[in-house]
C-alpha cells in the first residue's frame, strides 16, 4: 500500500447536505429550519440562551477582579544562574541584571523585572541588580561572596 492509495474507511464520511434545492430533495424551501421564528432566520446564534431559564452566566456570582497594577516578574533560580556561569554564558565580572540574563538566554521575554529564587546552589561571586530576591536567595548570594542591589520602591 502506498500513500496515494490511502483513504477514509467506509462509512467514515458523509456527503454534505445540500439544502434549499427544491421540493424533491426533502430539504427544499425552508431548508430544514421549520417555519418562521427566530431560529429560522439567518445569522441567529443563541449562545448562552437557555429557553427563558436564567442562564448559567447570570446564575453564578461575579468573583474577583484583574489588578492592572500587578507586576509580572521573570523568576530565575540560583541553580540556573550557576549553570550559566559554568557553561560560560554569564560573565561574573559585571553586575547581572535583566538585560544580561536575556542575552545569556536564561530568560526569554523581558517582563517587569527579575525575581531571584533560592532553588539550587550558587558558588560564584556575583553582583545582582534585580527587582526582588527571596530571603533564602539573598543569604545564599551573600554567603558566596556576592551582593544584591534591589531598587527602592517609589
Amino acid at each position: 500500500m502506498k500513500l496515494n492509495e490511502l483513504g477514509n474507511c467506509k462509512g467514515a464520511t458523509r456527503n454534505r447536505k445540500r439544502v434549499g434545492r427544491g421540493i424533491g430533495s426533502g430539504t427544499g424551501k425552508t431548508s430544514g429550519r421549520g417555519v418562521k421564528g427566530q431560529k429560522s432566520r439567518s445569522g441567529v446564534s443563541l449562545n448562552g440562551f437557555e429557553g427563558g431559564q436564567m442562564p448559567i452566566y447570570r446564575r453564578l456570582p461575579k468573583r474577583g477582579f484583574r489588578n492592572f497594577f500587578a507586576k509580572n516578574y521573570n523568576e530565575v533560580s540560583l541553580g540556573r544562574i550557576q549553570l550559566a556561569v559554568d557553561t560560560g554564558k554569564l560573565d561574573i565580572g559585571k553586575p547581572v541584571d535583566i538585560i544580561v540574563l536575556k542575552e545569556a538566554g536564561i530568560i526569554r521575554r523581558l517582563k517587569d523585572g527579575v525575581r531571584l529564587l533560592s532553588d539550587g546552589e550558587l558558588k560564584a561571586k556575583i553582583t545582582f541588580n534585580v527587582s526582588y530576591t527571596s530571603k533564602a536567595a539573598r543569604i545564599k548570594i551573600e554567603k558566596a561572596g556576592g551582593r544584591v542591589i534591589v531598587p527602592e520602591a517609589v
